[in-house]
């Protein structure tokens, strides 16, 4: 897929998968369209961002191919119980997903050639992409329609993506429930007190416990919500 420069390109592109989703929430394809469409400049301020972090930069020496470290189920399982890693893969279980999904989403929407260099810029990219779910675990926040725009809130707040803002202010617009609204705020208000995460080294992390994760990257209290599957409301 072809990647939109020209204003009017993104425009029409935004637009047109925007419908898509509503029309099907389901579809992650159409977010990673979205967020391509708005990403204007925000990979490379984020790659400047991990070069000047101390862990950030070591990830980018080790380059660590993060999938197939969430991809063994096997390594999983045997980390404790309570762990990140534990409670990673009955995230995944819960939701009935797999990591390996999120790549195929992203190579539909927005295309392969922005995570399949071997570049910083590609590394990058495919850290934020494959730890999207690692972030929803150590958030609390499930995978429903809720917890997403949530998580879209926190990850706007954490790395000023206009395209997931975007996302996440269209969870804003469609809700018709104050509660609804303050969640998703809440999810900005937590990101921005949290730690950075995208240079978390995750790898390292994933036999810890949730608990002590969760304290190490400043991540406050679980909220306690009811998963919304079907539309916000």
């Amino acid at each position: 897929m072809s990647h939109p420069t020209k204003p009017f390109d993104r425009i029409r592109t935004v637009i047109a998968a925007t419908r898509a989703a509503i029309a099907d929430p389901e579809d992650t394809a159409q977010a990673f369209r979205i967020a391509e469409a708005l990403s204007f400049r925000t990979p490379e301020r984020m790659l400047v961002r991990f070069r000047g972090h101390r862990d950030g930069a070591r990830l980018l020496c080790r380059r660590d191919d993060i999938v197939s470290i969430l991809t063994d189920r096997a390594a999983l399982e045997a980390m404790p119980d309570g762990s990140l890693g534990r409670a990673y893969l009955a995230f995944l279980d819960s939701e009935g997903i797999t990591a390996e999904g999120l790549v195929e989403a992203s190579h539909e929407g927005a295309g392969s050639q922005f995570y399949g260099a071997g570049n910083d810029l590609a590394f990058v990219r495919r850290r934020m992409r494959d730890t999207h779910d690692l972030w929803h675990t150590v958030t609390g926040y499930k995978g429903d329609l809720l917890g997403e725009a949530s998580l879209l809130a926190f990850t706007f707040a954490q790395t000023g993506h206009p395209g997931v803002g975007f996302l996440a202010g269209l969870g804003v617009v469609l809700a018709d429930d104050p509660r609804v609204r303050t969640m998703i705020a809440d999810g900005y208000r937590r990101g921005k007190r949290a730690s950075w995460l995208p240079p978390a080294d995750w790898a390292v992390l994933l036999p810890t416990a949730l608990a002590e994760v969760r304290k190490k990257l400043g991540i406050d209290p679980v909220p306690d919500y009811e998963p919304v599957r079907d539309r916000l409301h």
